[in-house]
């Protein structure tokens, strides 16, 4: 992850990327931190993604260089394409793409969905398309099968919640992300609330075995990310981010207590846990375990905590990303 801020804010972004985003892109020093790491860690391949890679172009081009002088493979570089929407640039964009090319960065994973065609028109994907094929570099739709759907809009034009009810369907927000199989986290928590659940209580969501069972995914290396401070962030546990080099090279116990609590005893440690930090579970309750889990995260990152007013380095959970939590609710 070169970035978190997107020209997008897209309802289901896994990492709650926004245009008000904390700035920023990977720096080089940060790039050869991360190349260490993955090679120590025995990481032989990577994607690139963001925020949206492409807001930073001398940036995207400074990292798909360390990765290549590293020996890490890039598989692809993930890009909403707004930069290749006006085709007057398409002699511009061309060279970039072969800049590109020569340092490694020769394949793209162009996104195409009814939640980017709020920020982005669809026409920008299908342009970037004919741009790399004129180019000579792979690409894939991510997801082609919402173009039929998309075809029903104009390709030059974003679109509002209400047009997109009206042109595709009341419920194309549910139904894109089923679609998709997005899990209901980062932005998509607001998703399952809207998918009209049924609500239950924190008691009883942490009673299941589901929620008592221990979150191991939290150090799976299977499709993890790396942001652009050198952080690593699990794989579907957003919010949570633990320095690289620990990630690698150990954790010290006790360093990161919600991360421990959620590691050893899933949701229902992390409940215990935030009870004694104050948390009062919401009354109306919350449709799933991951629901609750994020709302106990976000209290603990500091929204309501009494360790709010701490200085990052005094916070007694380190290993939460408060900006991301309220990133998640902002746009939605």
């Amino acid at each position: 992850m070169v970035n978190y801020q997107c020209n997008a804010a897209c309802r289901h972004c896994l990492y709650s990327c926004s245009p008000t985003r904390r700035p920023g892109y990977v720096s080089e020093e940060g790039a050869n931190e991360i190349c260490r790491a993955l090679r120590k860690g025995g990481c032989s391949s990577v994607h690139i993604g963001g925020g949206e890679p492409f807001l930073d172009f001398e940036g995207l081009l400074m990292m798909a260089g360390k990765l290549r002088k590293a020996g890490i493979r890039l598989d692809y570089t993930e890009t909403n394409a707004f930069w290749a929407a006006d085709p007057s640039l398409d002699k511009e964009n061309l060279d970039k793409l072969k800049k590109l090319a020569a340092q490694g960065a020769d394949c793209y994973c162009i996104s195409i969905d009814p939640f980017h065609a709020e920020y982005v028109p669809y026409g920008a994907a299908l342009n970037l398309v004919k741009l790399c094929e004129k180019a000579g570099v792979n690409y894939f739709i991510w997801k082609g099968e919402f173009l039929p759907a998309l075809s029903k809009l104009d390709s030059q034009k974003t679109y509002s919640r209400e047009e997109l009810e009206k042109q595709l369907s009341e419920k194309y927000i549910i139904d894109t992300a089923r679609r998709y199989g997005i899990g209901y986290v980062g932005r998509a928590i607001n998703i399952e609330r809207e998918a009209g659940l049924p609500m239950n209580t924190a008691e009883s969501l942490g009673a299941t075995n589901a929620a008592r069972a221990p979150c191991h995914n939290l150090l799976s290396t299977g499709h993890f990310h790396v942001d652009m401070e050198c952080y690593f962030i699990p794989p579907r546990c957003t919010g949570i981010r633990i320095p690289l080099g620990e990630a690698v090279e150990g954790i010290a116990p006790g360093k990161y207590p919600a991360f421990e609590a959620l590691y050893t005893g899933g949701t229902s440690a992390l409940l215990e846990l935030a009870r004694q930090e104050g948390f009062s579970p919401d009354p109306g309750g919350y449709p799933t375990k991951c629901s609750l889990c994020f709302n106990i995260r976000r209290y603990l990152a500091g929204e309501n905590s009494p360790h709010e007013k701490n200085s990052p380095a005094e916070k007694p959970f380190p290993e939460l990303d408060e900006n991301h939590y309220e990133e998640a609710l902002k746009y939605y």
